[in-house]
């Protein structure tokens, strides 16, 4: 069968290139044709679009860029159109894919899957009615969201969190040492406390230096940021002092070796999360205080991280927009460290988190309810 998948940034095309694989191993005849990126690439098929083509962020970049968007948004409609695919598969995006979407809804047959759904239950609730109309199933890896979709009797299928299946390989294979790990850097023998300042450079500028700033109240550990993909190591530098270190491509190897962390919001909460690292969440937004009063308005969840979203409760500390400051991350940090109770019982609430999550093989499962649903979806069509 032919899958046309639509992919917006790097997290899409890793998910996308092992939902591919899964797929290979469920129908070894598909073929693939996809706006995505270079590990989607390395699986094979026709990449017609970088997704760097299209990762334009706020409102600046897309205004500057909107006709380039515009005609990427144009030419993705004709692409899948002429090829005609057994199933179109969007991959998160959503500003982009429901447009795609709603044209190929309204000229074609081709059944429309979402994988990883646009995180509507936190804001943009509206785009369900879009999801509702254009889109025939939604494939979802934050639980959670079922019976936010059940709400709206739409069908969702969860298929389990592919970070899960990431961790898991990792740790498969690991068996590396604390002092291995340090002495293959030439650090100190220190514990560690590990940064993840995010994977953009405002994000980056924004949180590092108040996460350096919080460190030298800790001489005892020593802080190692996580560099992020396409991020030159002298971005960093400016915000960073002689004792920090960096890693780069080793943010795995990183948080199995440290004792705690600091995490920007995002993917990375859960990773560090099913590493079992205590972390606090940072997240620091300019006007913080007229952000925090907007996210109160305007955020439909009670949390921004989603280890906190998939419990249910606070299960690490969140200081967003103006709770980010210096005094606030020395403080929480100390609550985690070794032998606190607080972490005790933020270890005993990640294995909770654990259990909810479920076992590895998300891709697979993503992949065998897609070739039943099209099916299904097929069986009705010719009925």
């Amino acid at each position: 069968m032919k899958y046309y998948l639509i992919v917006g940034e790097a997290s899409g095309d890793l998910h996308a290139s092992n939902l591919m694989r899964a797929l290979l191993q469920e129908d070894p005849k598909a073929e693939f044709r996809f706006f995505g990126g270079d590990l989607m690439k390395e699986v094979g098929g026709t990449c017609v679009r970088h997704y760097k083509s299209l990762a334009y962020m706020g409102f600046i970049p897309v205004l500057l860029h909107l006709r380039t968007i515009l005609r990427n948004m144009e030419f993705c409609k004709n692409d899948v159109e002429a090829w005609n695919p057994d199933v179109l598969i969007l991959v998160d995006y959503p500003g982009f894919n429901l447009k795609i979407a709603q044209y190929i809804k309204l000229h074609t047959e081709i059944p429309i899957f979402y994988y990883i759904s646009p995180k509507i239950w936190a804001w943009k609730e509206y785009r369900i009615k879009n999801i509702q109309h254009d889109v025939d199933a939604m494939f979802s890896i934050l639980p959670f969201e079922v019976e936010f979709y059940q709400r709206y009797h739409f069908p969702v299928h969860y298929v389990g969190n592919p970070c899960v299946d990431a961790v898991d390989a990792f740790r498969k294979n690991f068996n590396e040492t604390f002092e291995t790990f340090v002495s293959a850097h030439n650090w100190e023998q220190k514990p560690i406390i590990a940064l993840l300042a995010g994977s953009r450079k405002q994000e980056i500028k924004d949180n590092l230096r108040r996460m350096i700033k919080a460190s030298r109240y800790f001489p005892d550990y020593q802080f190692v940021v996580a560099g992020a993909p396409g991020i030159e190591a002298d971005f960093y530098c400016r915000y960073m002092d002689a004792d920090t270190k960096i890693v780069f491509g080793e943010t795995y190897r990183l948080l199995s070796h440290a004792t705690a962390a600091l995490v920007t919001s995002g993917t990375a909460t859960l990773e560090t999360a099913l590493f079992r690292t205590p972390q606090v969440v940072c997240y620091y937004t300019a006007a913080g205080k007229l952000v925090s009063l907007l996210r109160r308005m305007i955020l439909k969840v009670p949390f921004v991280s989603l280890v906190n979203l998939i419990a249910g409760k606070e299960v690490v500390t969140e200081l967003v927009a103006g709770d980010m400051q210096v005094k606030a991350i020395k403080q929480e940090l100390s609550y985690i460290l070794p032998g606190s109770e607080r972490r005790k019982r933020m270890l005993e609430n990640y294995d909770c988190l654990i259990q909810i999550l479920g076992k590895a093989g998300a891709s697979g499962r993503a992949a065998r309810q897609m070739l039943q649903a099209l099916s299904a979806y097929k069986k009705r069509l010719y009925q």
